[in-house]
């Protein structure tokens, strides 16, 4: 029984519908032996009625999904003969059951009178759709060019990177991580319940409520005026209710456009250069210095005691500035912070001044830039809930911009950002925002200093364990974070060597800026547990 479609189906539609056109015809060939041929043995008949039905459901996407040429008479035909199968395979292992089960001779098997009707065997021509070429279509909008300028991918991201590719290299090996600056402990029930309490009243017809102010709900905004900034001159309408400082710091620059220079602390969190790259407000990428164009680099190293040499700074608009610092640790001065005022007084600077780890501060050192006599009329604060209240999956924050900061027009630079934050945010999540009260009401401060005390215990721990080995260690004291030297060592390999030999997740300095060059950071955020045998693994690998 000639099939002459075959040659003319591998030549039209390739392999894949040859194979199913080859898999049609045996099973048509076996189908013809089993309706021709004499009774067949029951362990072969089983399988034939499979195959015929097989063939008449059409398994092969091939045959099932493209276009067909069937009548529908024909159709109909096809129908009935896979019913027709299908209720003959059905009486076959019916009738044949006992058979298997029980004692017989290979003759008794072939006793059964199941048959299958005659399959219609007319010239059939499988014919199918070609393919067309995969091609990738371009739209005719240019990518913006500062995207280009970034350098490799975002710290952080890459280092999950290279966690998750150690995790395949040593798929039963326990990693800790002491690497991105995630808080591990639950949040306080006195937290979650404020939490809770809102989030149960938007299924009332009392407690909903829909859109909320742009700039927050007025009792946190008057909650965190009087609890950071009492007698500081800063009120509520100061405020800005975010969904974290990174976010706001990213909207700043909306605020200050694509004109304007930039100053950074060298090392420091790498959203602040980032996000002046994509804003347009750097030059490109210096590969020999590791430095971007256009960006002033204040150098903050053990020697200055990580406050830069104001002297050697050149002006810039604004200057981005961390206290407690992050990567290093380390907390300025009040000494230090009236220099950096009267710095950008003399300048016409304005500071962005991040506070995420003011709570952190045990001494004297000042927790707002606004404690800084005239910092009103040059700086601004951005600060966040996440390390205080572990909110850094619930996300909240604020920005204080004080009605005296103006720009060189005399516009204030709070009308600005309030525009953008009306025109980028729908404010921060009012179940969140319920949290941050909860926060800040007596027993939530306290919930929240005992959480920072637990961070702070793990960083006395770091620091003892690399002191007893040798290391300069700076940094834990009023920040959440280690700044280990790895004296003329290349930050990448050291992370690379600790991670490899003792499956602990750290931070490269130099992801910090080219400052950070033979440092790893080391993260006081994880369970005592974790901390504990982390520090064991140090002692191994560097006793």
């Amino acid at each position: 029984m000639p099939h002459t479609w075959l040659g003319d189906a591998i030549v039209l539609a390739g392999p894949a519908v040859a194979c199913s056109c080859v898999f049609s015809c045996l099973v048509d060939v076996l189908g013809f032996a089993y309706t021709h041929c004499s009774p067949l043995p029951l362990f072969w008949r089983l399988p034939l009625l499979s195959l015929l039905l097989l063939r008449h459901q059409s398994p092969f996407p091939s045959l099932s999904s493209g276009p067909s040429l069937c009548t529908k008479s024909e159709k109909r035909e096809r129908e009935r003969e896979r019913m027709a199968l299908q209720n003959h395979l059905t009486t076959a292992i019916a009738s044949s059951s006992s058979a298997f089960l029980a004692p017989s001779n290979l003759g008794s098997s072939r006793a059964s009178n199941a048959s299958v009707p005659a399959k219609k065997t007319g010239a059939v021509r499988c014919v199918a759709v070609p393919r067309e070429e995969k091609t990738t279509y371009k739209t005719k909008v240019s990518r913006n060019a500062n995207m280009a300028k970034l350098q490799a991918g975002y710290l952080f991201p890459e280092i999950a990177r290279r966690k998750a590719a150690h995790l395949q290299k040593y798929p039963d090996a326990k990693v800790i991580s002491l690497g991105i600056g995630d808080t591990t402990e639950p949040i306080p029930d006195v937290i979650t319940s404020g939490m809770a309490k809102r989030s149960y009243a938007l299924s009332t017809l009392e407690g909903y409520s829909g859109y909320g102010a742009e700039q927050g709900e007025k009792p946190l905004r008057a909650a965190i005026a009087s609890t950071f900034y009492r007698d500081l001159g800063i009120g509520e309408e100061d405020i800005f209710v975010s969904d974290g400082a990174k976010c706001d710091i990213s909207r700043l620059q909306v605020a200050f456009g694509s004109h304007v220079t930039m100053a950074v602390q060298d090392p420091s969190y790498p959203a602040y250069v980032d996000s002046s790259v994509i804003m347009g407000q750097t030059g490109l990428f210096q590969e020999d210095i590791g430095k971007y164009a256009k960006i002033e680099y204040m150098k903050c190293t053990p020697e200055n005691g990580f406050f830069p040499d104001l002297s050697t700074v050149a002006r810039t608009d604004i200057i981005f500035f961390c206290s407690p610092n992050n990567p290093t640790g380390s907390a300025a001065t009040r000494e230090q912070l009236t220099r950096l005022v009267k710095f950008a007084k003399d300048n016409g600077s304005i500071i962005v001044y991040d506070s995420a780890y003011a709570l952190y501060v045990s001494d004297d050192n000042p927790r707002s830039i606004f404690e800084i006599p005239g910092a009103k009329e040059v700086a601004l604060e951005t600060s966040s809930f996440s390390k205080y209240a572990g909110f850094t999956g619930v996300r909240l924050g604020w920005t204080v911009v004080p009605k005296e900061l103006l720009f060189s027009d005399g516009f204030p630079v709070a009308k600005d950002f309030s525009r953008i934050v009306c025109t980028c945010f729908n404010g921060a999540s009012n179940i969140a925002q319920a949290g941050g009260l909860a926060c800040l009401s007596p027993e939530g401060l306290s919930a929240m200093r005992e959480v920072i005390g637990f961070y702070k215990e793990n960083t006395e721990i770091i620091v003892d364990t690399f002191s007893s080995l040798g290391f300069k260690v700076y940094g834990g004291k009023n920040a959440p974070y280690v700044w280990v030297h790895f004296p003329g060592r290349s930050s990448w390999d050291v992370f690379s060597e600790i991670l490899e030999k003792t499956h602990v997740v750290t931070t490269p300095g130099s992801g910090f800026g080219p400052g950070g060059e033979g440092f790893v950071r080391v993260s006081a955020f994880g369970h005592r547990d974790n901390i504990l045998e982390a520090c064991r693994r140090f002692k191994q690998l560097y006793k």
